[in-house]
């Protein structure tokens, strides 16, 4: 399975993509833990006392797996896309929220 980053979660990693041996059957958790223990500089970029920062979106097939799905549970199938974004700051200097 391969997790895609964008922005300075990318630059802390040193790469925009990750791939993890989690596959299909595995869960969104597993997978998740796997991309910390490949990079673990992202711990502190993404996590605050062991849970995912509130402004960090994580997204599975372009879903936020924690209102969609069943969170760390969600069961991973082939060909799903894993994604992690940090806020995104538009044109205007708002602050927009992906999903």
């Amino acid at each position: 399975m391969e997790w895609r980053l964008f922005a300075n979660l990318a630059e802390a990693a040193g790469t925009k993509r990750v791939t993890v041996e989690a596959g299909p059957g595995d869960t969104f958790g597993e997978a998740f833990e796997q991309l910390l223990e490949t990079h673990p500089e992202l711990r502190d970029e993404v996590l605050d006392d062991g849970e995912i920062r509130d402004h960090i979106r994580v997204l599975r097939n372009d879903h936020n797996p924690f209102v969609k799905d069943d969170g760390h549970e969600t069961v991973l199938e082939e060909g799903d896309e894993l994604a992690l974004f940090p806020p995104v700051s538009g044109g205007s200097g708002v602050s927009q929220t992906l999903v």
